[in-house]
Formats: C-alpha cells, structure tokens, sequence
C-alpha cells in the first residue's frame, strides 16, 4: 500500500471535528478565567466518522456496538458499509473498522440501512438491509462471523426476508426460540430456526393498534405511532419494544407485552425529538450492573438528518419497570472502573479525538493517522497509580515525523512527557519508540498531543507506559 493510498484527503468530517475543539478550547479558556470547571464532552461517542443507528451487544465482559455509516456530506440516506466499536467502560471505544459492507453481499446494490448483530451457538450474525439488485426492493441480509469483530460473511448468498420493509432486530427468548423482527411503516416478525439463517412458517403482520402503539394525528394512512427502529428485549417477565415513532421528526416509544408476539401496550415516550437528526434509533442493554439508552442524533459538525452520531445515556428502571424519559446529552454515561495504562493498548481507543482518523493497519486492527500538527486524542480515566517512569509507542511516519506529547487533564494540560517519532520511510512501517514520564499519578484524563511541522505527521499502532518500581517510589 503505498503513502498516497495510506494517506488520501482527511475527511470534511475530520477537518470540521478538529476546528469544532479548537473554538471548544477557546471557548473553555475564556470561561476558565471566572469559572475554572473542567470541560466534559464525551457524546457522540464517535467522532471520527458520522455514524447511525446503534445496535449494542454485551459479550464477554464488553459491550460492543454495531452501527451504520453516513457517508461525508449525504443528502440522503448514503450508507455503503457497517462498522463495529467496543468499549469496557462505556467511555473509551475502540474502533474495529468495518467488517462489513455492500461488497460483503453479491446480491445487494445499495442502502447499508440499520441492522443488529446477536451472539448464538458460538457464532455471531449480523441481521442487516439492503437493495435487492434483482428486484429493486429492500430486502434481510444475515452475515456470520466467529468473532465480534468479524471478518463476516454472507451466510446464504441471498436475502433471509424480502418484502420490501427495513430495520431488523432479533430477540432469543429465555425457551431458546429466535425471533426476527423488522419494519417501516408496518411490523413484521418471523421465528428464526436454531440456525439463525433460516426460519419456520411465514412472516406475520403485528396488529399495528392504538392501544399498542399510541395514537397518531394528522396522518390517517398511519393512525398510530409506530414509524421504524423497533429493538425487542425481555427484562424479568415483561417484554418491550423501543422504537422511533411519527416521522418526522421522530421519538423514541416504547410498548410492552407479556410474550413476545404481544398484545402490546402503548407505554410512552423513551426520548423526546430533539438532537438535530428528523430521525432516531433506539439500543438498549445492560452492561456491568448499569443499564444504556443508544441512540443517534447530528451533534457533530455538519451533522443532521443524513450525517448523524451515535450517543449513550446511562438510565434506571422505574421499580414497576417503566423506562424513564431520557434526554439526550453532551456529557454521555459515566465511566465503569478506570483504564490500566501498563498493558498496551490500542492507539485507536479513545474517548474523544480532535482531527485524527482511523486506518486499517499492515499489522492487523486499525491505527491512528491523517495526524497533523495540533491534533490530539483524549483518553479518560487513566489510572497510574503510585505513577508511570516512561512511554512506549508503536509509530510510522512516511515523512518527517513529529512529537507525541503527553499531557494530563486536557489538550494544553500539564506535559509529562514528549516523545519523537521519526520518518521512518513509509505510512505502515512501524517502529517502537519510548521517552521518559514524570509527574503522571493517580487517576487521569490522557491526551496525546501531536506537534511538528506541516502536512501529515505519523501513524500510532498502540502505546503502553511503564510504572515507576517499588523501590523508586520508596525514595
């Protein structure tokens, strides 16, 4: 892969995120001088690219989250693949590319619309849609893979389900039995065979009514709220289904049932319309004791309908099980435990970014680039303890290289620690570089700062610091 190929025009997307931090840094050092309050932004979640409708997955320990792609500067729904991100402490995402796209598909010619991938017997399938090439008309595609991440693949070489509707989700039942359940602007469900790719008897309507699905006004073709987006789940006894509803601009509702065809109750709304996308979509899972409300909105620059963002809120139940009105924010969830800055970790987990972007790397996974002068990475809640004596990074540079500065608190925090990166001959060949650290302690927000000349600077594969010993810290 040559430089040019590595290293094309950074994204409108990109430019617009590092100009956003720089009034953001303005803006925070002004205010700092009558009110010295730490700055917090932690949603959307992703910054680097517009993302859209999450589909969350808890497995192993770690949620992960499965999302759609807008396309740079769409007037339109133009989705060409998928993407997948994970995290362990609903803060720090790491970003595992895309295992999955319209080329995944022979049979598919445009719309990477909303799916939701699902773990079972093993293996993981990834239920999304997608243009039919031979009929034109929207259909349910299901990939496979034996990882979270992928790589996925077809598993049938042909759509689960067509008949022209979108936006899957599938549940398991505490029995074993799958259901797959799609739709817009009427609701489908199907039950799906232990195999996940095929299933028994014919798809069904679900009786869209307004006791079920509440009542819509001033649309007589559509007399209740039901519009898209529905997420199935079980919690104790009760079943629930989220969905975004009257279109447009939509909310997110919700109904309940006590099995998993219905009847369903109309229950009320989850999240108001708000957030600058006409659309939402809603994710929900529990995650390490805590519960998450996913959703989309167009918070980022150039953001809307058609270039949206991926954000989660923490929430509590009600006791008698009713979801509370959530709002969107900017401060997102609260972090779960605290990152170990003493086992590697990849250059691509962040919580927050200013400029950089992603890359498949020659090494496997993705790597950090398209750096310039100025740009940096947040990683929240580090936790270095009695303290860190040095840094180590794995780094390429297809030109002159640059300084990773190390910095705690924010991006003009207190330095740490600098550590060159030279030109090492190409944008994938990597070399490891280490420097000294002094005076990081305790628990901290880290930000790799990177400064040099003009043009792009380097490439970051992952970093790992080392503790101070024992005996060092004695002295």
């Amino acid at each position: 892969m040559t430089p040019a190929q590595q290293h094309r025009s950074r994204t409108r997307l990109g430019r617009a995120v590092a100009r956003l931090a720089g009034l953001m840094l303005a803006f925070a050092l002004l205010s700092a001088v009558a009110h010295p309050v730490p700055a917090r932004a932690d949603n959307p979640i992703v910054q680097s690219v517009y993302t859209a409708d999450p589909a969350p997955l808890v497995y192993n320990g770690r949620a992960y989250l499965y999302t759609g792609h807008d396309e740079d500067g769409s007037t339109y729904y133009t989705m060409n693949d998928w993407r997948v991100w994970s995290s362990d402490d609903m803060v720090n995402w790491t970003d595992h590319g895309s295992p999955l796209g319209l080329a995944s598909f022979g049979w598919a010619s445009a719309n990477a619309w909303a799916g939701q991938a699902v773990y079972r017997n093993g293996r993981f399938y990834w239920y999304v849609p997608m243009t039919d090439r031979a009929t034109g008309q929207m259909a349910i595609g299901v990939a496979v893979a034996d990882s979270p991440t992928g790589p996925f693949h077809d598993a049938l070489g042909h759509p689960l389900v067509e008949n022209g509707r979108i936006d899957p989700t599938v549940f398991v039942d505490d029995d074993g039995q799958a259901y797959l359940y799609w739709g817009n602007p009427d609701l489908w469900y199907v039950k799906l065979n232990a195999d996940m790719t095929s299933y028994s008897g014919s798809p069904t309507r679900i009786p869209l009514t307004t006791a079920g699905f509440g009542t819509r006004t001033g649309d007589p073709n559509r007399p209740t709220l039901f519009e898209e987006a529905p997420w199935v789940y079980k919690r104790g006894d009760l079943y629930y289904l989220v969905y975004a509803a009257k279109c447009c601009s939509e909310f997110i509702a919700y109904s309940t049932a006590p099995g998993p065809t219905g009847p369903w109750t109309y229950r009320g709304t989850v999240m108001p319309t708000q957030g600058g996308s006409f659309t939402n979509h809603p994710g929900i899972i529990d995650f390490k004791g805590n519960s998450y409300f996913f959703y989309h909105n167009g918070a980022l620059p150039g953001g809307g309908g058609f270039t949206r963002s991926v954000a989660v809120e923490k929430f509590s139940y009600n006791p008698d099980g009713t979801i509370p009105t959530i709002n969107m924010t900017s401060t997102g969830a609260p972090q779960v435990g605290t990152l170990n800055p003493y086992t590697r970790q990849e250059a691509e987990t962040t919580a927050w970014e200013s400029g950089i972007e992603t890359e498949p790397s020659s090494g496997g996974g993705m790597d950090v680039g398209y750096i310039d002068n100025g740009d940096y990475l947040k990683v929240k809640g580090v936790a270095f303890g009695a303290g860190a004596s040095s840094f180590t990074a794995r780094v390429a540079s297809g030109a002159g290289g640059g300084t990773i500065e190390l910095r705690l608190g924010g991006p003009t925090g207190t330095v740490v620690g600098r550590c060159g990166v030279p030109g090492t001959g190409g944008w994938q060949t990597w070399t490891t570089v280490s420097c000294p650290v002094s005076g990081a302690r305790g628990t901290q927000d880290l930000y790799l700062g990177f400064a040099g000349g003009s043009g792009y600077l380097a490439n970051v594969d992952w970093w790992q610091f080392t503790a101070v010993q024992a005996a060092a810290v004695r002295r």
